[in-house]
């Protein structure tokens, strides 16, 4: 049986070989310079005067949905575009966000930890990807946008279950090399967007010189084409869905596990590909933010707040959204009049060309809501970027955009989000707001209503 169904993965490679064009190894000792030409795969293809689109999940005959070719070829476009605008001769990725938006291939969430996969991209030519045993084998199959000989299969040692002493990393090491030389590329910097510390030592003993690589992958990632944005905008559309639910489900006797295990359920069901997290924090949890969820038991009056973090198609959430329970007292009404009114002012301000520092200055320092400092009190009153991760840039906090601020640019999609503490001490309201920058400002894509305090079975 196993000889036969190597046969048939053999003839299945073999079909598709007939229907792709692979790629020789080529000379790229040009990298490292300005001069990339992409063509019109670096347009994003925006139409600023139409609302920004959330359609069907299906593909169909009769609309022009999400065209995951072009998306592609944007992306390799952006990665190639940073990577010849930076030093580096070449990027080595073992982040599963860079792998995806590199070569546009997954596996299971649960690789995510495991630093088991890689791609290297190299110049203009096409990236090389070294996945799970047969995943590579099956991307030969169903992922015609990379040449078959750019698929290998490869095993690094699952975060040192296999140890180095094996030789894994050190052979990965002597291949990763020698295709530097075959490209032209050896005398350049490597980049590494994340490493074991065995792989770094074993590039660095075979003469490769390791440069940080995340930043090129960052500088590549922060401006959305309208494919990326409209599935954004679907992302949060399944979240508006989720916190309608929560409202309903919200009452006396639900805990907050369950409106996990709910919010899980609805979410997988309308097709989110990774629940990455869902922050459920209710009454006396509330303050300080503990940033989980347990199973407390709701009770009348409580003050309780939200975070739905998922992917749909790799593009993520995170979306805060505070309710009370049957009733609110007025230093809960007031606390949530407070967070709102701070979320507003960092909305007004953003623009194209406005940089993070101005965001941030109108946020209460940490001193001003309970918090000895700026790092005690990070991300409660922050922003950052979505893609296929959920902190892209632009990063806005008082920790770090005034001393290092950032440009923001047409393109950017991120969310703003607020704290505050009430004054009884232990409730605390929580809002955040997801948004496009266009070139006329922010158009806010988390639609769930948060003008005012929401209650839930209010009596």
């Amino acid at each position: 049986m196993q000889n036969c169904a190597g046969r048939g993965v053999d003839s299945a490679l073999a079909m598709a070989a007939d229907h792709r064009e692979t790629t020789m190894p080529q000379d790229l000792s040009d990298a490292g310079t300005a001069s990339f030409d992409a063509g019109d795969n670096l347009n994003p293809n925006y139409n600023w005067d139409r609302a920004i689109p959330a359609p069907g999940h299906s593909g169909v005959d009769f609309e022009k949905r999400v065209d995951f070719d072009r998306l592609h070829r944007y992306r390799l476009a952006r990665s190639q575009e940073a990577l010849a605008a930076s030093e580096l001769g070449a990027l080595l990725c073992f982040d599963n966000n860079n792998i995806r938006y590199l070569t546009s291939t997954v596996i299971g969430e649960w690789s995510r930890d495991k630093v088991a996969r890689y791609a290297l991209l190299m110049g203009d030519d096409d990236p090389h990807l070294w996945d799970f045993g047969s995943a590579a084998a099956h991307h030969r199959i169903h992922a015609p946008w990379l040449p078959n000989d750019h698929c290998h299969a490869g095993m690094l040692g699952l975060r040192g279950t296999v140890p180095p002493a094996a030789g894994l990393m050190e052979g990965a090491a002597k291949e990763i090399k020698q295709m530097l030389v075959d490209a032209g590329l050896d005398k350049l910097p490597l980049g590494v967007d994340i490493c074991e510390p065995p792989m770094m030592l074993a590039l660095q003993a075979e003469g490769v010189e390791v440069r940080d690589g995340q930043q090129v992958m960052l500088d590549a990632r922060e401006i959305k084409n309208i494919d990326e944005i409209t599935l954004l905008n679907q992302a949060a559309g399944m979240v508006d869905a989720v916190y309608h639910m929560i409202g309903e489900e919200l009452k006396p006797g639900v805990r907050e596990n369950d409106i996990v295990a709910k919010a899980n359920e609805m979410l997988y069901e309308m097709g989110s590909d990774d629940v990455e997290a869902i922050n459920a924090i209710s009454g006396e949890r509330c303050n300080p933010h503990p940033h989980n969820f347990t199973d407390r038991m709701v009770r009348p009056g409580d003050q309780a707040f939200f975070d739905v973090l998922h992917a749909y198609s790799g593009y993520r959430t995170c979306y805060y959204r505070t309710f009370n329970v049957g009733r609110s007292t007025d230093v809960q009404e007031d606390a949530y009049k407070q967070c709102r009114e701070w979320l507003d002012d960092a909305i007004d301000l953003v623009r194209p060309g406005v940089s993070t520092d101005e965001i941030a200055a109108v946020w209460p320092k940490a001193e001003e809501f309970g918090f000895s400092d700026e790092m005690e009190a990070f991300a409660l009153q922050f922003g950052h970027g979505l893609g296929v991760a959920i902190h892209e840039r632009p990063i806005i906090s008082r920790l770090c955009s005034m001393d290092d601020p950032k440009e923001i640019k047409t393109g950017m999609v991120f969310a703003l989000e607020t704290y505050c503490p009430a004054s009884d001490g232990f409730s605390a309201a929580r809002i955040e707001e997801e948004m496009v920058v266009t070139p006329d400002g922010p158009q806010v894509i988390s639609l769930y209503p948060a003008e005012e305090l929401p209650i839930s079975v209010k009596y």
